[in-house]
Order: C-alpha cells, then sequence, then structure tokens
C-alpha cells in the first residue's frame, strides 16, 4: 500500500518576503498580505499569522481587507519566485528523504516515501526531522502521511498538528470531520455544496454520487475518490538538470522478478558508463518505474563511498526487487544517480608483496540499505580525559583522524553508557576496596592495581574545578576483572562524594 507524505508550509509565501535582505525594512509585528489578480479584482493570496489574527483571509478584496485592517502593509504576490523557491526546497527533499518528490502548489510538497520511511526510523521519525529541519530553517511547517496524496494533502492542512499519521485503511475515518475545501474543489464547487447544506467531507460520502455529478459535474467525484485512495493520482517527481538518467520503455509491460533484474543490470551498466564520461561515481540510485495505470513505483539505493562499479550497484538494486508490486506490468524504468561525486580512476596494486586495504564498504552498503545509513556507526576516540566524554559515534566509513585513547592504563572492553554505584569496603584515601556489592551480588576483590587519578574539566564547567576520581583495576574471586572508581580524593569532600561507582569490564 503507498504511503504519501504532504508538506503544508502556511506562510511560505509571505515568510519568503520576510527573510529577503530587501526586505528588512517591514515591521515583524504589522500584518502582512500579498495581493495579486483574481480576473479583474485585485485579492489577498496569501496572509500572514498577523494578518489572519486581525480577521483577514485568502480570496478576500484588498480594498476590503485594507479597510478592514488600518496599517495593513501590502505588497505584490510573486508566484513565480515562490514556485521556484519550492522547487529547490523539493530538491533537498529528493535528496534526504525520498526519489518520489513533487512540487503542491502553491504552498507545499507531495513525497512519496513507500519503501522508505524504515530508513529514516520509521514514518513518524521521518515527519518529525522533516518538519524540525525546516523549522531550524526558519520555515513553519505541517506533515502528514496517509494512504493517498488526498488524505494526506487534507489532514496537513486542516488537521492543524505539527505531524499526523493516517493509519494505513482509516482515510475514511479520519477524513469525513474535515471541511469540504479539504479535497482540493473549486471555489464554486465548495459554494454550491454548502447552499445544499453540506458542510463536512463526511456528508459527501453518505450521498449518492449520480446526483451530485449531475449538478457539479465530474470534479467532486474524482476528488473523492483521490483522497480515498480509490483513483490513482501519479505524482511526477521533480529531477534536476544535471542529473545522470539513464531510461528504458518497454513496447510490452513487463512484471516478472526476473525480467526486471535483468534490465536493472543493463539500465546500471549504461548508468556507469555515463557516470564515468563524467568523472562521477554514485553515491544514491533512485529506480523510478512507471505502472501501466500511470503510476509510479520506486527504490532507493546509498553507497557509502562514491562509486560505479555495476555489479556491487545492481546487486543493491536487485536486492530490492520484492519490494516492488508491477500490478499489470511496467511500461518504463529510469535509473538516476540522483546523487553523484567525483571519482578520479585508482591504480590497483600489482606487487606480488603488497597487501590490498581491507575495503568493507560493501557489506556496509548491504547493511545500510537494509536497515539505514544513520543506523551504522563506528566509535572513534576523542581528546578527553574524562573516560566516557572519550568516545564518540561516527559515519562507519568516517576517515581516522590520528586521535587514540589513553595507552599508558588499560581500558575496559566493555564502557557502561553510565557508571553504576555500589557498595564498597575500603580504607581510605588511596586503597583499593577489599570487597563491593554490585547489581545484589557481594564480591570479594583478590587482586587490585591504581589508584588512577582522573582530574575534572574545569574549562567546560565550574562544577569539575576540584573534582577527582580515582580509578582502580580489580578482579574477584571468580577472575572477573571490573573497572571501579571513587568519585573524589578520599580526604576533601569539596572533590567528590566519595561514593563508589562501578564504570566498566574488562573482556
Amino acid at each position: 500500500m503507498p504511503r504519501v507524505v504532504s508538506l503544508f508550509l502556511p506562510q511560505w509565501s509571505t515568510d519568503r518576503l520576510r527573510r529577503r535582505s530587501d526586505a528588512a525594512s517591514l515591521p515583524p509585528d504589522r500584518p502582512l498580505v500579498l495581493v495579486g489578480r483574481d480576473g479583474q479584482r485585485r485579492v489577498v493570496l496569501a496572509a500572514d499569522m498577523n494578518a489572519l489574527a486581525a480577521s483577514l483571509r485568502v480570496g478576500m478584496p484588498a480594498t476590503k481587507a485594507q479597510a478592514l485592517v488600518p496599517g495593513l502593509m501590502v505588497q505584490d504576490a510573486r508566484p513565480e519566485e515562490d514556485a521556484e523557491a519550492l522547487e529547490r526546497l523539493a530538491l533537498w527533499g529528493l535528496r534526504r528523504y525520498s526519489p518520489i518528490v513533487a512540487v503542491d502548489l502553491p504552498d507545499g510538497l507531495v513525497i512519496d516515501i513507500t519503501g522508505s520511511e524504515q530508513l529514516h526510523g520509521g514514518e513518524q521519525a521521518l515527519l518529525t526531522d522533516l518538519v524540525s529541519r525546516l523549522g531550524s530553517a526558519g520555515i513553519a511547517a505541517r506533515a502528514a502521511v496517509a494512504d493517498s496524496w488526498g488524505a494526506a494533502h487534507a489532514v496537513a492542512r486542516y488537521m492543524r498538528r505539527a505531524t499526523s499519521i493516517v493509519p494505513p485503511g482509516g482515510v475514511a475515518n479520519v477524513i469525513t470531520e474535515l471541511p469540504l475545501p479539504a479535497l482540493r474543489l473549486s471555489s464554486g464547487v465548495v459554494d454550491g455544496l454548502r447552499v445544499l447544506g453540506f458542510e463536512r467531507v463526511g456528508d459527501l460520502l453518505a450521498q449518492p454520487r449520480a446526483p451530485l455529478t449531475l449538478r457539479f459535474g465530474p470534479e467532486l467525484g474524482r476528488r473523492l475518490d483521490q483522497a480515498l485512495g480509490v483513483l490513482s493520482e501519479p505524482i511526477d517527481p521533480i529531477r534536476p538538470a544535471e542529473v545522470v538518467e539513464v531510461r528504458r520503455s518497454f513496447g510490452e509491460p513487463i512484471a516478472a522478478a526476473e525480467t526486471i533484474a535483468k534490465y536493472i543490470g543493463k539500465l546500471v551498466t549504461s548508468l556507469c558508463s555515463e557516470l564515468e564520461g563524467k568523472g562521477l561515481g554514485a553515491k544514491r540510485l533512485d529506480l523510478l518505474m512507471v505502472l501501466v495505470d500511470n503510476s509510479v513505483e520506486a527504490i532507493r539505493v546509498s553507497t557509502a563511498l562514491p562509486g560505479r562499479d555495476a555489479k556491487r550497484l545492481a546487486r543493491l538494486l536487485r536486492d530490492k526487487i520484492e519490494k516492488i508490486d508491477p500490478g499489470f506490468g511496467i511500461e518504463l524504468m529510469r535509473l538516476a544517480a540522483s546523487w553523484a561525486e567525483p571519482l578520479s580512476p585508482k591504480q590497483t596494486l600489482s606487487s606480488l608483496i603488497e597487501q590490498p586495504e581491507a575495503d568493507i564498504s560493501d557489506l556496509i552498503d548491504t547493511l545500510g540499505n537494509r536497515v539505514g545509513t544513520d543506523q551504522l556507526y563506528r566509535f572513534a576516540p576523542l581528546a578527553s580525559d574524562v573516560p566516557e566524554r572519550s568516545v564518540q559515534r561516527v559515519a562507519a566509513t568516517a576517515p581516522v583522524v590520528g586521535n587514540a585513547w589513553p595507552d599508558h592504563w588499560p581500558r575496559p572492553t566493555r564502557l557502561l553508557s553510565s557508571p553504576e554505584p555500589i557498595d564498597a569496603v575500603a580504607l581510605l584515601p588511596d586503597h583499593p576496596p577489599a570487597s563491593f556489592t554490585w547489581r545484589g551480588i557481594r564480591r570479594r576483590v583478590r587482586r587490585a592495581d591504581g589508584p588512577e587519578r582522573v582530574f575534572g574539566e574545569w574549562w567546560k564547567r565550574d562544577a569539575e574545578l576540584a573534582a577527582v576520581r580515582d580509578y582502580f583495576q580489580v578482579e574477584d574471586d571468580a577472575g572477573e576483572r571490573f573497572w571501579i572508581y571513587r568519585a573524589g580524593d578520599g580526604e576533601n569532600l569539596s572533590t567528590g562524594s566519595h561514593r563508589w561507582f562501578l564504570h566498566g569490564i574488562f573482556a
């Protein structure tokens, strides 16, 4: 079942105008509207939050708006510039979220995330990331995901939540209470329906279609079916002009997995030839398949490093064939390198005594396209004497920067995410514990080494000016080895609480 995200930018035109460098003279607290022509009339095409709070609305005559709100700031709308800015935002969404992204004029985007949501931690995580990233850039946004473009469009604009998720198969239950404009009907049809007493989408669902179609034409039934997912609404994805792309059309639609795999291999070979001619390597591939019913199936794969190894790239794509629903057949296949980086030729080793460098990028690519590249990482050292601050997560293929952990004292194989308190019996100030109790089990210390004193990082916060820790490596009667410490120097309470903690376990 398809899953579609509708991104709604309620203040797109007005916020974009205020962000322009030549608009610094616009007071932020004064209402602002953008006006344009609707036939022979000048009407409000966009209004900011201050204007909406003053009871102005989109579609009202500009003269009426100026009469209602003294001091109203009026600017000419620039729909062409707004559309160009939306296209740039769509290209950003194409690179980050899904291979199928399109502009939903005048104030939104539509994104088909079918099969892509798992690479971002699920639908809720994807929506939250999308809205928060736009918010950090000063762009107000609401997003909704549903089974159809029409339903997601309606929920994003009329549920008034930052993020909304319509469960699969639950469209009819959600859109019932939404107002009629949520169906993207023309203003004439909405006004006519209101004259007849219809106010909500649910009022229409309970009525026979024939009389409504006879009076209002096919638009009403089409929009209802699109919202309910009965009638497909293809999304024409945006594509940057510079993207490297190859395509293959079929005289007879194809549907068998073996045939799809065969043509994936041919498309990848052609794409790699194009990339080689441009000196590029692919980091992300988008395979779009146009079906007989004009709907689009898409799969996306990413690589840790830019490359143009046809066999490897084809294998990554073929691993996702099981997620493709060809329906009655595929008429067109398009393969695009939506993310490519310069890749110069590399000479292979020819000496019999030289050892090739270990290359695990193939494994990283395979795992990353199954669980998401954000789920793969490795630990790298940081310059810090405090153990829990001396490690960081980095990308699996991040280069080694040269930092190393201290080697004058051994470090435990497993460092706990946070130190756990223990009850210990020890002679202060410098002796290790004679015994300690951890997680309800009392352990007698047989051997110990230490202390290793670690000072607080006073330049980060004042509380660490005098703080110290004394670490000991201890071994119990069973031969298990632990890394424990005492908070404080054992003499002055200003240096710590003198409580004991277990921080790591040796292999």
